[in-house]
């Protein structure tokens, strides 16, 4: 996690160094940090409960998960401590830990605190340095570094503007918006009275087999500008020139792998789009620095970290995370810059975000500072759980604000002469938005040489005591839901009477136990996951050891840290050289470990978080992966194993995907793969229906639930 200004370093009172050095033990049940952490964290999961996550205990969250890396890195390091003790202080904060993660499952939002670029405010600051001083321990006073001035209107983040900034603008004050274009308006206004973005939803969600998608591209181009040492696919020249040719807004949807960080590049430098800004996952910014220097090589690159210190405000291409975008809004939006790439743009999905409130604000400040800008999203995976994953990055491209189409958009659907209650106003609507700039193109239509990939699953039986506790949970889980659906059989007073199990009432059960956080046991379907995860990891782990071993490299993917760490341990006893990929690693180190994995023949193994790993990472030296936990989402599944899979991959690629077998993993695996295809079946006409929301958290309570009741004979 970043930290503002030097960093406070917290030291035991010399009273309790000599306690320790003339062997006295402490008293680890009420002294030190532990103890100050293990209540503040029971107060933040108390407040989430009760659904009051209000600043106050957001800050004393993101305050307990930095003390709690920091107390454990100390103890790993502490030479004067016995394996005991250390083993009993490292179990205590996985006890903490544990709590963190339940906690932020119940309110997603709070992992965005614990980012690597996340923001320490004062008052967390002041909070630290209170719950160290309350633990006995001494704290450094803190180097306060000259802040930049707050942007008026700001809310609560503390925004900044980059010393290099300040004289980019004032060597060039006069940055005058362009009017040069006039935005279309509609000849008619036919459908001026009409609900329009349902019905544009709705063309894509019932789309026919064989429906188009994509925009009409140049069929044959040619005097593209490419570095020497470099060659485009022709599907890659296809989509440059159409920039080249004046396109200006794109969704491109291509399938990973297929070279879309190449293609917005090259279309920012036919276009003249630059200054450019690009907004990136934080995993990823890097990278785009180093593609920057390959493909357009006379344009200089600069990549934006924490406060923006060391960015250079005259680059041509300015590289941001959406984890600091926050704190550099408002120069970005006076900054006059002609075009905007939004990577893995499905990350703005939800609109009500700060990370999406953010990017579109910066979007139409552009828009209105330059009419015809150049606006890319770039993701292989548009939509992950529903059909309104569209919605906002439609709005980022300007084709739609919250409540209709817009300017060109609406042009073209007042052309088409019907309206939503013509059937035939369907597929015009959706043809109209492809043409707006979609750009979807599969491997096998456009990468015929890239070979085959397959998913194969791997069941193991969980035998140990761990594999009994977690069919114990799902039991309790189920018999609660259970006594759920009874009380409400017996207690409702209206409603239709149906033979056998109620399958409405089992999905509205469902879906109180979903959103209920104040259960008897605390177990739900998040608990019992990561439950399943860290049972099947040595299994795992043991089977990723075998295949490299057999077949040469193996990427290990997992979703949380102590799977990974269990995996590295057994890769460790085994004399088998890894890397790894985390979160809270440093750009230069995320470098090296993909370089050693890639270049160093000795390494076989890449153990990867699926958070942090699973974009913008090339690892086609191995044609074999381990999947040691399940995804919620077939979208998130795909972009790991497209790490592998891609352009340039020579060999037939396997996703070895680990099931615990008898458990709810299983049904969780056959439910990811039922809601597979949902960008295929909108966006490359498949002629399937798309279900109108995809929850798979609540389709397994679902059908834990009709188990359950059909075993009792209810069926």
């Amino acid at each position: 996690m970043a930290r503002q200004g030097q960093r406070q370093t917290a030291s035991r009172r010399p009273s309790q160094r000599n306690n320790r050095g003339n062997g006295q033990r402490r008293k680890l049940d009420n002294e030190g940090i532990i103890p100050v952490l293990a209540r503040a964290v029971r107060e933040v999961e108390n407040a989430v409960e009760r659904r009051s996550a209000m600043p106050g205990v957001r800050t004393k969250f993101q305050v307990v998960a930095l003390l709690v890396r920091e107390e454990r890195a100390r103890i790993k390091a502490d030479t004067e401590m016995t394996e005991a003790q250390r083993g009993e202080q490292l179990k205590r904060l996985d006890g903490i830990a544990t709590i963190l993660a339940k906690t932020a499952a119940r309110d997603p939002s709070l992992f965005q605190l614990l980012a690597e670029d996340a923001t320490i405010s004062d008052s967390a600051k002041t909070l630290r340095r209170e719950m160290l001083d309350s633990a006995g321990l001494e704290v450094e006073e803190e180097v306060v570094e000259e802040t930049a001035p707050v942007v008026v209107g700001a809310p609560t983040e503390r925004r900044v503007v980059p010393i290099s900034v300040k004289q980019r603008q004032l060597s060039n004050p006069f940055l005058v918006p362009d009017f040069s274009a006039v935005a279309p308006k509609p000849a008619t206004h036919r459908l001026a009275s009409w609900e329009l973005l349902g019905p544009l939803f709705r063309s894509f969600e019932y789309a026919a087999a064989g429906a188009v998608s994509c925009m009409e591209l140049p069929a044959d181009p040619i005097g593209l500008k490419v570095p020497a040492g470099r060659e485009l696919m022709l599907h890659q020249a296809q989509m440059v020139a159409a920039a080249a040719a004046g396109h200006r807004t794109f969704l491109l949807a291509d399938e990973p792998g297929l070279g879309k960080t190449a293609q917005a590049l090259l279309a920012a430098q036919a276009a003249d789009a630059y200054p450019l800004l690009v907004v990136v996952p934080n995993v990823v910014k890097t990278n785009w620095a180093r593609e920057v220097g390959l493909w357009t090589p006379r344009r200089t690159a600069t990549v934006i970290h924490g406060d923006g210190e060391h960015v250079d405000g005259f680059a041509d291409i300015v590289v941001v995370n959406y984890e600091v975008l926050d704190r550099h809004v408002g120069w970005m939006s006076e900054h006059g810059f002609r075009g905007m790439i939004v990577d893995e743009a499905h990350f703005i999905k939800n609109k009500t975000s700060q990370r999406s409130q953010n990017v579109l604000g910066i979007a139409e400040r552009i828009r209105q500072r330059t009419v015809r800008p150049l606006l890319m999203a770039l993701t292989g995976t548009p939509l992950i759980n529903d059909i309104e994953d569209f919605r906002a990055i439609w709005q980022f491209l300007g084709w739609v604000d919250d409540k209709k189409p817009l300017g060109e958009l609406m042009v073209k659907l007042e052309e088409i002469g019907l309206t939503p209650a013509d059937p035939g106003f369907y597929p015009a609507a959706r043809r109209a938005v492809v043409d707006m700039g979609i750009v979807r193109r599969r491997k096998v239509d456009v990468a015929a040489d890239i070979p085959a990939r397959r998913v194969a699953d791997l069941p193991v039986e969980l035998d140990d005591e761990a594999g009994r506790s977690i069919r114990d949970a799902e039991r309790e889980l189920a018999r609660r839901m259970v006594k759920r659906y009874e009380i409400a059989l017996e207690t409702r007073t209206s409603g239709r009477v149906v033979d056998g199990i109620d399958h409405d009432l089992v999905r509205q059960v469902a879906t109180w136990e979903r959103e209920d956080n104040d259960t008897a046991t605390g177990e739900n379907v998040f608990t019992m996951m990561r439950q399943i995860g860290q049972a099947k990891a040595g299994l795992a782990a043991d089977y990723a050891a075998q295949l490299s071993r057999n077949v040469g490299k193996v990427v290990f993917f997992a979703k949380h840290i102590d799977v990974m760490d269990t995996a590295e341990d057994t890769f460790a006893r085994r004399g088998i050289r890894y890397s790894s990929i985390r979160g809270d690693q440093t750009p230069k180190a995320r470098e090296k470990a993909i370089d050693d994995f890639v270049n160093d023949p000795e390494v076989e193994v890449i153990v990867c978080s699926l958070t942090a790993a699973g974009v913008g990472l090339n690892l086609q030296v191995a044609s074999n992966l381990v999947l040691a936990e399940l995804s919620w989402t077939d979208a998130e599944q795909t972009q790991a194993i497209d790490r592998v899979h891609r352009i340039g991959q020579e060999m037939p690629v396997t996703a070895w995907r680990i099931i615990a077998a008898q458990t709810i993993d299983s049904r969780i695996a056959e439910l990811i793969d039922s809601k597979a295809g949902l960008a295929a079946r909108a966006l490359d006409g498949a002629g399937e229906t798309v279900a109108s929301s995809v929850d798979v958290q609540l389709e397994a309570l679902v059908t834990l639930l009709t188990d359950a009741l059909a075993e009792q004979g209810l069926a």
